[in-house]
């Protein structure tokens, strides 16, 4: 664990699944920003609280039988219109 971090500092993701979601589904993923993407991709964007929010954000994911493509740590959260 890294000692300068605090515990309750949140990191942001960019998860993107195979699959189209709408925001419906936002609340459900722990609030994570929906962006559809080309080919019939999604990007989830968000801050996650730990690495036990973000295994439960994953199994949710396999659960809803989407492909996972990626998984990226961000330091910063990018604009919504650098994503789209």
């Amino acid at each position: 664990m890294n000692p300068s971090r605090k515990q309750d500092e949140q990191v942001i993701y960019e998860i993107r699944v195979k699959g189209v979601l709408d925001e419906q589904w936002s609340d459900w993923l722990g609030g994570m920003t929906i962006v559809p993407q080309a080919g019939g991709e999604t990007l989830l964007i968000g801050p996650v609280r730990d690495q036990a929010a973000l295994h439960g954000l994953m199994i949710k994911i396999r659960d809803m039988g989407l492909p996972l493509l990626s998984v990226n740590r961000v330091e910063t959260g990018p604009s919504l219109e650098d994503v789209r």
